[in-house]
């Protein structure tokens, strides 16, 4: 509804909202008449805040845009000045198209329009936002320490969502702008959400702002109790004839050990000058503390202090294949590392990135290579790391500075050379503080790192004796100019095999040996492990499958402990019985030949997955339906597919009319789970073909591909996962892009030898060897 030429008030530093009534002073002549012409004449009068609250003047541009319409119930004039008191009663929200001065009158008139009100229709959801108001505003009284009787009993109490909304709003804040945002919102769930964050922030800023005083006030009385305590300690030497000759002995200590560590001559020379100002100072003096401090972190560190290295490259190779299952290409990576170690005995400049899915041995791989190496190992995590001076350190002078972490990391290693693990460089966070991943530029730099300078240390440091080994689940996370410097290792899942062989050779081994089993006591069937791998994990590492096995490590003890029998064997049944129902279902292909159903093959984070493609034709009038969660790529590719089967309809012995009378539906089941990328495209092109021809699929084949509108199949990625899923599916045959025959490389030797690939280069030949004539 729409009110043109209303009576306006512009308010300053207030807000109103319906149905809290508001009293408040009029001072401009135009306000006090709008508000008296309103009351004699019983008139709607729209109350509307201005952004500048000092402004007599202003246009409409001054003014915000929503306000409310109301009645004035009460004027009174204020007997010490000129201005009125009055009491509005608003009753609904607007929004202000335009305000202007009202022609024969000294007030202003504005063209509004009322706001749609969106109720929240779940009474549950209502009462859920009432408690939480209600409580969150019980915080806020606690925090302030106020009386709860000063706070509205609307608030916690109110008759509705909108009055508790309302009353909070009117009673707590002072913030102009939060009161706007809250009056503006349409829905009343997104005014209680807007009310409870605006709420939060507001006992956040109070918390941080009473912790500042405090301190404040404790670091006053400090040093009133220091200035007071150091006064007495002089008064006392000078009675005493005490000699501060102690302070040179000290100097003169720091003094040998710098000098015997061997630092080129401009880092000998500044320290030395903090030794000669330290003994310039009192020994209890604070900045002789400040001194002593930094002369002891500079000390901590290894310089020029270097391990040997392991170059029996044979012996590394057995490490490393004890220690993990797989990681071909890692090892092998590493391996040249150590070599080129042998031959040039200089492993600097390594920056290496080890990228895949959790759990698949990031973190514990680097472990293994320090100890192929011969190497010290430390490990820094930067997950949440969001403040640079966490890398850098702070600069001596701040009161609590330290060394950053970095050289607190060498310092832990005692070593120049040591393997530095930086975990998770894909969780780095950036904020006002500085951004973190622009200082491990330096760090991770070859060209620069040899004179890393720490904000607190203050002097050259040699980091390119360092092997740096970083570690990210999402590459796409890490800053360009810090993955550029870093060589890029990707880590897949683990096979189904690879599951099973890190199970038997580690996992099972480690669990027993930490609950205090032995391999008589508890024997694990490889029938068994492989039905916990497909029925009671979804993952691409194995930390799932190594908690279950503990599971059932602690579930034996107690039923050794019960039946008195001194060993069991976990079956199938043993399992079920333990652990409860199975926790996922295996992927199956179909079973059939069906028509406009086909098997396709998908890629997720933790390893492949049977992805079925279903078309149905039906009534209507040329549309294409999409459903199943997919993404935008993926619908792209299905019309894509639908565009090349139009095109070439008479080829496939498809009429026109097929198009222009039937809808063609394509769904992809499991529609809670998003789906994405453009490897779908032949197995959306085969259903829709399979649908309109009503030629059948074999369901021994599954397929995989990006099509282009000629009907090309281009490559795709994932070829590794996608044909252990297709295996473990019972598939036969694959059909994969020509271009992806050199990645059949990669593939398993046991899904090498179980399933036939059929390369192709175009949908005709997908079509022909899927579909049943």
């Amino acid at each position: 509804m729409k009110y043109n030429s209303i009576i306006t008030v512009p308010l300053r530093g207030i807000v109103l909202f319906p149905g809290v009534d508001s009293t408040f002073e009029a001072g401009r002549s135009s306000s006090i008449n709008a508000l008296k012409t309103a009351f004699r004449t019983d008139s709607f009068v729209f109350c509307v805040t201005q952004h500048n609250t000092k402004d007599d003047y202003f246009d409409n541009a001054d003014l915000f845009n929503f306000g409310t319409i109301g009645k004035v119930t009460q004027i009174r004039s204020n007997s010490d000045t000129a201005s009125i008191i009055a009491t509005v009663s608003p009753l609904f929200r607007a929004k202000r198209k335009a305000t202007y001065k009202s022609e024969g009158h000294n007030y202003f008139e504005s063209d509004v329009e009322l706001i749609d009100d969106i109720p929240c229709a779940d009474p549950n959801r209502v009462q859920a936002f009432i408690s939480k108001i209600a409580d969150t505003v019980n915080e806020f009284v606690d925090l302030c320490g106020l009386d709860a009787k000063s706070v509205p009993a609307e608030i916690f109490f109110p008759s509705s969502l909108d009055e508790q909304i309302y009353s909070t709003a009117t009673s707590i804040f002072r913030d102009i702008q939060t009161k706007q945002t809250i009056l503006s919102e349409s829905s009343v769930s997104e005014r209680a959400k807007t009310l409870i964050y605006a709420l939060k922030d507001l006992i956040r800023t109070i918390e941080v702002e009473q912790k500042i005083d405090m301190e404040v006030q404790e670091a006053l009385d400090r040093n009133q109790e220091d200035f007071f305590l150091r006064e007495k300690l002089n008064v006392l030497k000078n009675r005493l004839n005490i000699d501060e000759g102690e302070s040179s002995d000290e100097a003169r200590e720091y003094e040998e050990k710098i000098l015997a560590l061997n630092l080129p001559e401009e880092s000998t020379e500044d320290l030395l000058k903090e030794c000669r100002r330290l003994e310039m100072m009192q020994p209890s003096s604070p900045d002789a503390n400040v001194i002593r401090n930094y002369l002891d972190e500079v000390l901590k560190i290894p310089w020029n202090v270097y391990t040997r290295d392991n170059i029996d490259i044979q012996k590394a190779k057995k490490i490393l294949e004890n220690d993990h299952y797989g990681l071909e290409k890692i090892k092998e990576r590493f391996l040249e590392l150590i070599a080129v170690n042998k031959y040039t005995e200089n492993t600097g400049a390594q920056i290496i990135c080890l990228v895949g899915p959790p759990g698949v041995g990031k973190t514990s791989v680097a472990s293994s290579v320090a100890r192929a190496m011969g190497k010290k190992y430390v490990r820094m995590s930067l997950g949440g790391v969001h403040d640079e001076a966490e890398i850098r350190g702070h600069r001596k002078t701040y009161i609590g500075a330290i060394p950053g972490r970095i050289i607190s990391a060498l310092e832990r290693a005692k070593s120049m050379n040591p393997i530095m693990l930086l975990d998770e460089i894909d969780k780095l966070a950036n904020d006002g503080r500085g951004d973190p991943s622009s200082a491990l530029l330096e760090v991770l730099d070859p060209e620069q790192n040899n004179s890393f300078r720490d904000n607190y240390i203050a002097l050259p440091v040699d980091l390119s004796k360092v092997v740096f080994i970083t570690t990210a689940n999402d590459p796409t996370m890490i800053p360009q100019p810090l993955y550029d410097r870093m060589e890029i290792i990707e880590l897949p899942g683990y096979t189904f095999e690879e599951k099973l062989q890190i199970a038997k050779q580690h996992l099972i081994k480690k669990q027993r040996k930490a609950h205090g089993l032995t391999a008589s006591m508890m024997k694990l069937p490889d029938s068994t492990l492989k039905f916990l791998i497909d029925f009671y994990t979804k993952e691409a590492g194995v930390r799932r499958l190594e908690q279950i096995i503990a599971s059932l490590c602690r579930k034996t003890l107690i039923f050794l402990d019960e039946s008195g029998k001194r060993s069991v064997t976990v079956t199938k049944e043993k399992a079920i019985e333990w652990l409860g129902p199975e926790k996922f279902r295996d992927d199956e292909a179909l079973k059939d030949d069906l028509v406009g159903v086909v098997n396709g093959l998908a890629w997720t984070a933790v390893g492949g997955e049977m992805l079925q493609v279903e078309a149905l034709l039906m009534p209507g009038s040329g549309k294409i339906e999409l459903t199943g969660n997919l993404g935008d790529v993926m619908k792209e590719s299905a019309k894509a597919a639908f565009s090349f089967i139009r095109a070439n309809a008479d080829k496939y012995g498809i009429e026109n009319e097929q198009f222009t009378k039937n809808d063609i539906h394509i769904h992809v089941p499991q529609g809670a789970v998003p789906k994405d990328g453009p490897s779908a495209g032949v197995t959306i092109s085969t259903a829709i073909l399979s649908a309109l021809t009503k030629r059948s699929f074999r369901h021994e084949i599954a397929m995989t591909g990006e099509i282009s509108l000629t009907g090309r199949v281009m490559p795709i990625g994932g070829l590794r996962e996608k044909s252990m899923a297709a295996y473990k599916s019972g598939i036969k045959k694959v059909i994969i892009p020509k271009d992806n025959v050199s990645d059949l490389y990669d593939v398993h030797p046991t899904v090498s030898k179980n399933v036939e690939f059929l390369p192709v280069s175009s949908l005709n030949e997908v079509f022909s060897i899927s579909l049943n004539q």
